[in-house]
This record gives structure tokens, sequence and C-alpha cells, in this order.
């Protein structure tokens, strides 16, 4: 009450609150999305979803922006820049409770976009740096390392008279604001693109450092024979929801494309986990006692002396990041949920 009404008397500010309840209980309960979950109090506090599992679309952003930000790599940066849902409560623009939090989730975004495309360039993919960059100034028009950042990726590219082109849409953009003027370094910038003198400065940097170490294999997910187009809603789905669990489990019918939905992600997401992704394959099992070792051949993980194979893989699991993906008839299925339930 004191957040939402500060102005407003106790009682007063007590009826907003039961108005509310009474209104955001109503739209649950006829929304299907949102199944089971309901608002209960609970030892003086409001609680939503009692008893389940809640999912919100901002903590699962910002969870995967410090996945991101430790991984370093372009797969999770996209993974994450996929969960940013657009502005945060936009029916609520005027509300000052909301828009410190919106402005600093516009910001993270635009940082991720930048970061993604310092990447790209690093490797010298161009293409997909560019079209980062213009995500960023569709955001912000006036975003001046935006602009100077695609004018440079331009440059690299060979399409010079492009890059001079984006410094007359950067000022066309200041010319919004009266008394903005692009600043030195820009202005720099385009003096040499335009006299033909720009070259490429790479300093060092920790991805071009690490680039030089050869990493271990980090997943072992089949070859990919065909393209695989149509289904962007329901991959975003999985990744949102393998960001707030620690456990999924895709169902269907036989033949609906399970498992290509299942591997396409886990291929996407191979960066986002430290530890690597990996694939097992217990379709061709025909004894479920047999799951835990097909799990630990897929691992390299051996038996010790005196403990189970579960207690094996537990123990080789404890300290690591990885997304293990697992494809399985209904016979394995109860098998598979046993160990799962010991790992997780």
């Amino acid at each position: 009450m004191d957040l939402l009404w500060p102005d407003t008397g106790r009682k007063a500010a007590s009826n907003n609150l039961r108005q509310t309840l009474y209104a955001s209980r109503k739209i649950l309960a006829s929304d299907p999305a949102a199944g089971s979950c309901q608002l209960a109090s609970e030892d003086e506090s409001l609680v939503m979803c009692p008893g389940g599992e809640l999912w919100v679309d901002v903590e699962a952003f910002e969870e995967a922006v410090a996945t991101a930000r430790r991984a370093q790599d372009t797969a999770a940066y996209r993974a994450a820049i996929e969960l940013y849902a657009g502005e945060l409560l936009p029916g609520d623009r005027y509300e000052e409770w909301a828009q410190e939090r919106r402005e600093g989730l516009r910001s993270t975004y635009q940082g991720l976009l930048v970061d993604l495309a310092g990447l790209y360039e690093e490797h010298k993919e161009y293409g997909p740096a560019i079209e980062v960059l213009h995500k960023v100034v569709m955001v912000e028009p006036a975003s001046e390392e935006a602009h100077a950042g695609l004018m440079r990726l331009y440059a690299l590219s060979g399409h010079e008279v492009e890059a001079l082109h984006q410094y007359e849409r950067f000022r066309g953009a200041l010319r919004r604001e009266p008394g903005t003027e692009p600043n030195a370094a820009i202005r720099h910038l385009r003096e040499k693109i335009e006299a033909g003198t720009f070259a490429q400065t790479k300093t060092p940097s920790a991805h071009s450092q690490s680039e030089s170490v050869p990493e271990a294999d980090k997943d072992n997910l089949p070859a990919v024979r065909t393209s695989f187009v149509g289904r962007e809603r329901e991959m975003l789905e999985v990744k949102r929801d393998l960001v707030m669990t620690r456990l999924l489990t895709l169902t269907g019918a036989g033949g609906s494309g399970k498992t290509r939905l299942a591997l396409e992600v886990a291929r996407e997401l191979v960066g986002v986990y430290p530890d690597g992704v990996w694939l097992v394959e217990l379709s061709p099992l025909v004894e479920d006692e047999l799951v835990p070792q097909a799990v630990a051949s897929a691992l390299e993980v051996r038996e010790q002396p005196g403990h189970s194979l579960t207690d094996a893989l537990t123990e080789a699991l404890r300290t690591k990041q990885t997304l293990l993906a697992h494809v399985l008839p209904n016979m394995q299925a109860e098998a598979a949920r046993r160990l799962d339930s010991a790992l997780f």
C-alpha cells in the first residue's frame, strides 16, 4: 500500500488494495495461461502461485543477461536478447514506481545489443553486427555509440559510402534535440572514412585473448542435415523455461518434432553452458537399469568403488553448469525421471 498509494490514507489504501486483489484474482481465474496460479495471503504477505513455480519474464531476462556476460558467447547473448519482452508495463507508462525499473531494463537490453555487436565484430562477422546495432538505433535513435559502430562496420565491410550516410542519419537524429551536435570522436571517424584512411585498430580484449586458447569440445550434438524453420515461438518458449527451471520435459504425440525442437534449442545454447551441452540417446536401451550407464558414458563419468553410478554422476555434476538432453521413448520415461530426481 505504501508503494502504490503513498499519498493516500490508510483506510483508502486498504480499500484500493482489496479492489486490486479482487480484479487480479478475477483475471487469473479467467486466463487459461495462468493455469492454477492464484493470489493468496500467507503470513501477512501476498503470494502469487503458492506451492507452484512462478515464471517472471523480467527475472528470466536478468538471469539470462548474467549468464551471457559470464559466457561471453554470441549464442548466450542472443538467448538473453530474445527474452527481452519490450518496455516494462507499457500500460503504466507514467507511474513513477515503474519508471526507474523500465529505464534500467531498457538500458540493459541496449547494452546487450552493443556487446553482441562487439563480439561479432571481433569475429569479423560484420553483417550480423550491423543488424544488431540497427536494433539499438530503433530503440535509441540518437545513440552515438550505435551510430559510430555502424559507421565503423560499414567501413570495415568496404561500404564507405553507407558509413558516411550513417553519419548523416546520426546528425538528423540529433536535430530533434536542439543544441546537440556530434562529438569530436565521431566527427574524426567520419573524416578518416571520407579520406580513405580508416583502418581497423583492434585492441586486445578478454574476448580476443580467449580465442587464442583452444577450447575442448563442448557438445556431442549430431550434425545438422536439414534447415529448421517455422518454430521460432516454440524455441523461444523452451529457452525461457530453461532459464527458470533445472528440469524441463517436452511431451507430445509421436512425430510432432519434439526431438528436433530440443536439439535445435540445445545447439543454440552451447555457448550458454560453460561445461557444455550433451545428448544422451536412450531409445536403443532395452532395460531401465541401463539409463544411468548411458548418461555416464555421454559425460565420460566412471563409477567409483563403493558408490553407485548415480552417486558418481551427482558428484561429477555438482559444480558444473551443463545442459543434459536425453531423448527417450515412453518405456524409459520412468527410469529417466528417477535419475533426473536424483541428479537435480
